[in-house]
């Protein structure tokens, strides 16, 4: 099987392991063969810790073998670095390597700032995690920047905070008379839909509301509510819907990630000048100031000036209060981000790992900063960036290594050319996938896998818990303490135990709470006696946005032939139930009523739940594409531009390269007209040609060409003046 695995790798492909397979020491034959080239080959994990381990676990291979090995790791210093790159085989991980790529050809000064030698073999471990999760973001070195105008988030956060609550208390009223409203005993039809409309107000203003999800768990009222919804995005209804979203001071739009101000949340917001928060039509007023005969020039420009220093400061100040409510609407504590220091730091929706020096940009970070009463840190500046789709189809031979990449495997094809080799395992696989559980809440799932837990736990059965964020893991965790039930957990906030407690979630009696960050690179082996217990029983509190992920976390269990068992606990008011499920087949199975603590379980309902993680990943597919295919176009401007810094850095003299530039410019300039029209001088285009060629001069270097010194010249005495006169403006 690993035999298999690395002819995988070495023939370039991603190869499909079941975990447990022995992926890590896979990698080291193809490693191997490729170093003997004399070219530094590369393995890029998930994390640094990772990294390392693997880095002196299979380095004694290596170095038995008579090979050198490096590892990259967070804050080394550029000489370390350096030493690590001229080792044969160097681990680390994508980012690192990423940002020593831009460093080296975007910011060093000197070819002794360089790092990096060969882009030759690389093989990615848990690539579909960073060949395709991770691509979403691309790679950016950002710094200060020089003229900082910080966007008033402190100023703005009372009066945002002033709206949140105003809408809070009317969402809350509009869901309580809707309750009663369809509490009564007979509903009209207008009552009906009056009640429908509140419902439908309280979605468009707090999507997550309490007392909405938990009436949308009555088949009749989640299915007028479906109708209702469905008749609103109607071009027929555009009027109705529109004035239900104004009677609101703020709209969500929780799948795109939107927040908009309405004309009443304007009002709320700045009562003395509502209008702004309006945007002024700048080319409108241009022609009004234009079309003032008795203005002077002077009167017109500092007019338009006025207006376009309006013009940014209402810009600035809609983008604050925007960035503000999608912090406080969308963006939870301890799901999306945690405070930890001081910082807010943001928590990787694939791994549950906190990923420090991230920031969400576009003030979005600011925005959350300000809502959790941190320091505000400065906007930063983007000085180099580049999309991990991009880096890694630099190298030569690039190959992956995951248990899960036959879901994508025409993204793998589409954007790296890399086929997928599913290998197959060295022992049948006997875990026990059970079917999905369904609830209508939250607290009834939770309070069914406390109940299996508990039974598992009786039986001296070892039991990982995945759940979808921080804050699902505490509560759960304090579910347990409630329950007596000793366990351990696993999350962004208490990373540094990481392999402590991986080491002990396989032993007897054990129970492990785990975010997705035990879901790769963990190997939980079994302790004592669990075979005859039945193996490691995983239980997903939560089904993922990804069926990858999904799988890595049943993939804990079973490895090499052992006993396991895994299932899923869906709700309701699950993200991806709320967002991307088919609502109508939902609505049916709630048609067929089960009780709020009763349960569904069918192959229909994992199907359905299926279809919607497809859904998501083809929204997250189309994302990637769209990235790549903007990066494609910066790419080769990238390519040419680092190609010239690096002849610059290598040139003892930069200004020949320069010139050279130049000259190449020049030339180009003057090839609009041909050589015997520029001769005679008979062209339309001459007197243009000049006067434009003058301008660029001028305004590029600058230098004062007068137009009189181009004209009546041939194209290369054009040229010589032109030149003549930017390299004594050089040399001087």
């Amino acid at each position: 099987v690993q035999l298999v695995g690395g002819m995988a790798l070495h023939e370039r492909h991603i190869a499909e392991m079941a975990t447990g397979e022995g992926k890590t020491l896979v990698s080291t034959c193809p490693l191997y063969l490729n170093a003997l080239s004399g070219k530094n080959c590369q393995l890029v994990t998930v994390n640094d810790y990772l990294a390392l381990r693997d880095s002196q676990w299979m380095g004694a291979l290596f170095k038995y073998l008579g090979l050198t090995v490096g590892c990259i790791q967070n804050n080394m210093p550029s000489a370390e670095r350096r030493e690590m790159y001229k080792c044969n085989i160097t681990y680390g991980t994508a980012s690192e390597f990423g940002f020593d790529y831009l460093r080296d050809n975007g910011m060093a000064t000197c070819m002794e700032d360089q790092v990096q030698k060969d882009y030759f073999f690389c093989i990615i471990d848990e690539a579909d995690s960073i060949l395709i999760d991770e691509a979403r973001t691309p790679l950016i070195i950002s710094g200060p920047m020089r003229e900082d105008h910080p966007l008033p988030f402190m100023d703005m956060k009372p009066k945002v905070m002033k709206l949140f609550e105003t809408q809070l208390r009317q969402c809350n009223k509009l869901a309580e008379e809707a309750k009663k409203s369809f509490a009564a005993d007979e509903l009209s039809d207008e009552q009906a839909d009056e009640a429908t409309a509140r419902l439908y107000q309280v979605k468009r203003g707090m999507p997550t509301h309490r007392q909405f999800m938990r009436m949308m768990e009555d088949a009749a009222i989640r299915k007028r509510f479906e109708k209702f919804d469905l008749e609103m995005n109607s071009d027929y209804n555009k009027e109705r819907a529109h004035q239900l979203k104004e009677d609101l001071h703020y709209v969500i739009d929780e799948k795109n990630q939107q927040a908009d101000l309405t004309e009443k949340g304007r009002q709320l917001i700045s009562p003395d000048d509502p209008e702004g928060f309006v945007i002024p039509d700048l080319a409108v007023m241009y022609v009004d100031i234009e079309r003032d005969s008795e203005a002077s020039d002077d009167d017109k420009r500092s007019r338009k000036e006025e207006a376009e220093q309006d013009f940014q400061v209402r810009s600035e100040r809609i983008h604050t209060v925007s960035q503000l409510l999608r912090a406080y609407g969308l963006y939870e504590k301890d799901k999306h981000y945690v405070v930890q220091g001081g910082k807010v730091m943001i928590v990787d929706e694939n791994t549950g790992r906190l990923m420090p020096g991230r920031r969400w940009s576009n003030g979005l970070h600011q925005a959350v900063e300000a809502k959790e009463g941190v320091a505000i840190e400065k906007e930063t500046k983007t000085y180099a960036t580049i999309t991990i789709q991009n880096y890694f189809r630099m190298y030569e031979k690039l190959a992956g290594m995951t248990g899960t990449a036959e879901t994508e495997a025409g993204e793998f094809h589409d954007i790296y050319r890399l086929g997928v080799m599913v290998i197959p395992t060295h022992r049948p696989c006997v875990r026990k996938d059970l079917n999905d559980l369904m609830f209508k809440g939250r607290r009834q799932k939770f309070n069914q896998v406390l109940e299996d837990l508990s039974e598992a736990h009786q039986r001296g059965q070892p039991v990982l818990v995945g759940t979808a964020s921080v804050e699902s893991s505490e509560v759960f965790s304090r579910m347990l303490k409630r329950a007596n039930i000793r366990h351990t957990v696993l999350n962004a906030k208490f990373h540094e135990r990481e392999a402590e407690i991986v080491a002990q979630a396989g032993q007897a009696g054990s129970v492990t709470i785990a975010t997705n960050m035990a879901g790769r690179g963990t190997d939980i082996k079994l302790g004592e006696g669990v075979k005859e217990n039945g193996g490691l029983l995983v239980l997903g509190t939560e089904r993922h946005e990804s069926r990858r992920i999904d799988r890595q976390l049943r993939g804990r269990c079973a490895r090499q032939g052992d006993p396991g068992a895994s299932k899923f606990y869906v709700s309701l008011e699950d993200d991806l139930m709320r967002l991307f499920a088919n609502q109508g087949a939902l609505s049916k199975m709630l048609e067929k009523s089960f009780g709020d603590d009763e349960m569904l379980e069918h192959g229909t309902l994992d199907w359905s739940i299926q279809n919607a993680q497809k859904k998501v990943e083809q929204q997250n597919y189309s994302i990637r594409k769209r990235l790549l295919q903007y990066d494609d176009v910066l790419n080769r401007q990238r390519e040419i531009v680092y190609s010239i810094r690096n002849d610059v850095l290598l040139e003892e003299d930069p200004g020949k390269i320069l010139l050279e530039l130049i000259e190449e410019e020049v030339e180009v300039r003057l090839g609009g007209v041909p050589e015997e029209e520029f001769k005679a001088g008979s062209s339309e285009e001459m007197p243009e040609l000049e006067s434009v060629l003058a301008s660029w001069v001028n305004v590029t270097f600058p230098l004062s060409v007068r137009l009189e010194e181009l004209q009546g010249k041939r194209e290369e005495e054009v040229k010589d003046v032109i030149l003549e006169k930017i390299v004594s403006a050089y040399e001087a």
